[in-house]
């Protein structure tokens, strides 16, 4: 099953990274967007549909945390999944990102079947 996915890193590097990790792993996407704030991306999400984001925490002008409050205030938006991908795995941070509304959370670094899987479990599907 392909799906669309919002990037959102203020690393070029680790976005294509990321992209990069999703092909080698096996998960098709029909669309690959970028961002490198949470105001890009939300800027991104006026213009676009996609089933799922993966954003970095710690990032100039708008973080992951104002973005998951923005994305929370939406009526549009509340909805769309989420799953943080950082460097920052404090217990309380993470805490903090799942109850402002992230489906998932994966470490930096990580291994493609780390992401694979987290993005299969919340998007509900599997990998054939």
């Amino acid at each position: 099953m392909a799906f669309s996915v919002l990037i959102v890193d203020d690393s070029p590097a680790m976005r294509s990274f990321i992209r990069r990790v999703m092909e080698v792993s096996g998960l098709e996407t029909s669309l690959c967007l970028e961002a490198s704030d949470g105001a890009e991306a939300l800027e991104v999400l006026e213009r676009n549909c996609v089933d799922l984001v993966l954003t970095d925490i710690n990032m100039p002008r708008m973080s992951g945390v104002q973005l998951l409050r923005r994305l929370h205030e939406s009526d549009l938006l509340r909805a769309l999944p989420v799953i943080v991908i950082s460097t920052d795995s404090t217990e309380v941070r993470m805490r903090q990102m799942l109850e402002l509304g992230a489906r998932g959370y994966v470490k930096k670094p990580f291994t493609p079947e780390t992401l694979r899987q987290e993005i299969e479990t919340v998007l509900g599907v599997s990998h054939e």
